[in-house]
């Protein structure tokens, strides 16, 4: 095959896993992640967060940490064990996704979107591989969790590791503001531009994701826990996290 042969097709497998991930990042998808605020709605309830600047405080000294120490290493070791199809090491990253929450609301949404996200794949892209993920989960008893199905979507449409890293930094953080808006004083341009810096730190946090062992895997804030144990029993809630 010629080289301009294995640019095109190279080119067009790069323009099809691209194709899918923009659907698994749009807000159309129903992955339910809409319904949560990941625990913002408590911080903006107790006056913990009220501005944009004291968002931005929150986005980087509590969301991208907690990506990089927590959720994005549990993607790198799932993408690991599907593509080595090594179910002992999914087990055990499932396991360890819903152990490192030490919130009841972080690990039920967690699972609530994990689940759907699974679901979707199996679904959407007649995949026998998520298919099996979700036979293992109910058998073995495994906790579902939205890095590992994140990384199992990932797996099943052809993305780079690096890639699926890039697009659950993109996820978490739009995510976020998009709730931000609906609890603070912040427009889309203020909302755009916290996005727009964040987004600058997108690959620093994935190099650093990609370098924490299964065994370093673990952050931890009391600020957010607390928040999120008393949005639980909150009298009034927009969001269900």
């Amino acid at each position: 095959m010629s080289d301009d042969r294995l640019s095109e097709k190279a080119f067009a497998s790069n323009v099809a896993w691209f194709a899918r991930a923009l659907q698994l990042n749009d807000s159309f998808y129903p992955t339910g992640a809409y319904a949560h605020s990941f625990g913002l709605e408590g911080l903006v309830e107790q006056g913990v967060v009220r501005d944009r600047e004291t968002l931005r405080e929150y986005v980087f000294a509590s969301l991208i940490p907690a990506l990089a120490r927590n959720e994005m290493p549990l993607a790198c070791h799932a993408s690991r064990g599907f593509a080595e199809q090594n179910w002992d090491l999914v087990g055990e990253v499932s396991l360890l996704s819903a152990a490192i929450k030490s919130s009841r609301e972080a690990r039920v949404a967690s699972e609530n979107i994990g689940r759907q996200r699974a679901e979707l794949c199996a679904s959407l892209h007649k995949s026998e591989l998520a298919r099996e993920y979700l036979e293992r989960s109910q058998r073995e008893g495994w906790p579902y969790s939205s890095a590992v199905s994140c990384a199992l979507e990932g797996h099943v449409i052809g993305m780079p590791r690096d890639a699926i890293l890039a697009s659950m930094f993109y996820s978490a953080v739009s995510t976020l503001l998009a709730a931000a808006m609906k609890l603070l004083r912040i427009g889309q341009n203020g909302s755009q531009s916290l996005l727009t810096e964040a987004m600058s730190h997108a690959t620093k946090t994935i190099s650093a994701a990609q370098n924490v062992a299964l065994t370093e895997i673990g952050w931890f804030n009391p600020w957010l826990d607390i928040a999120a144990a008393r949005h639980e029993r909150a009298e009034a809630r927009l969001f269900i996290s």
